[in-house]
């Protein structure tokens, strides 16, 4: 039994498929053209890994990170560990590979690049900016510490310090790390060593304490970006609780790493009186 011809409505129906298929692939072409050149391009972005913590009551390379001079000095037995970020350079090229990974993995992220490098400088001139703000952030570290140790009541339960805390000499050290987000340490550090919490004990209660955030001179503390990667870093480094300033709250709560408690500061007071509750076993307001 010999076979019937195609009919007129197969044979255009293969035809039209055909068509359909040779236009698909056409207007795919300049999609996949594009897609190859964006992934061989570099991106403007940066990709950041937690980076060092530094016990601001401790050693650096046998010097003092907090070196006071002009009165006697505490001796406590916890840590206050200022945190970092470790991010590709700005002149680095990152590869739509790298932006993909980063966006997938837990353990880096992903950042503008003019989120973290002021636009439009060389790296030179980023190295000496993110260095200006380091020193900005000592200052005004040094001048909140002051203020707030200032106002307390003397108790007689620590060290004699001076009518004038301004005679006191304070060199704040820390090599190599940039921006301002070592402020509340720096001025938490300069607190602890001088006068505790004040009556006599230490306001880390002798755990690891860590924390980021910048300060102004009246004590306020400011958004700094990186919290996930700094509270991993702090975890890693064997902290136990972690400063966040208030406003990045939410972001450090949703990566957080499990056993290490956040407590929101909006000011250094606000850092003061937690380490001092976290002690006393009262509440302590959390993210």
């Amino acid at each position: 039994m010999s076979a019937e011809p195609p009919t007129a409505t197969s044979r255009f129906s293969a035809g039209s498929r055909s068509r359909r298929a040779v236009v698909l692939a056409l207007c795919a072409a300049p999609v996949v053209a594009l897609l190859l050149v964006v992934a061989l391009l570099p991106l403007p972005f940066v990709v950041a890994y937690p980076g060092a913590t530094v016990d601001v009551l401790g050693d650096v390379e046998g010097e003092a990170v907090i070196e006071i001079s002009g009165t006697e000095l505490r001796e406590p037995d916890g840590e206050l560990r200022m945190t970092t970020i470790l991010a590709t350079p700005p002149d680095a090229e990152i590869r739509l590979s790298e932006v993909v990974s980063g966006y997938l993995s837990d353990d880096r992220a992903v950042m503008p690049r003019d989120a973290v490098y002021p636009p439009g400088r060389n790296t030179e001139e980023i190295r000496d900016y993110t260095t200006g703000q380091m020193l900005d952030s000592q200052r005004a570290a040094v001048t909140a510490a002051l203020a707030l140790v200032g106002g307390r009541t003397d108790t007689g339960a620590g060290p004699v310090l001076p009518d004038d805390l301004g005679e006191l000499d304070i060199d704040l050290r820390l090599e190599d790390v940039g921006g301002p987000s070592a402020g509340l340490l720096f001025a938490l550090g300069v607190v602890e060593l001088l006068d505790g919490d004040g009556e006599g004990g230490d306001l880390t209660g002798g755990r690891i304490i860590a924390g980021t955030g910048a300060i102004a001179p009246d004590g306020r503390v400011g958004s700094v970006g990186g919290v996930p990667l700094k509270t991993r870093a702090a975890e890693r480094d064997g902290a136990e609780v972690f400063l966040v300033p208030s406003a990045e709250c939410a972001e450090a709560s949703r990566s957080a790493p499990d056993g290490l408690r956040l407590i929101p500061v909006s000011t250094l007071d606000d850092a003061v009186r937690a380490l001092e509750a976290l002690e006393a076993g009262d509440p302590v307001p959390s993210c």
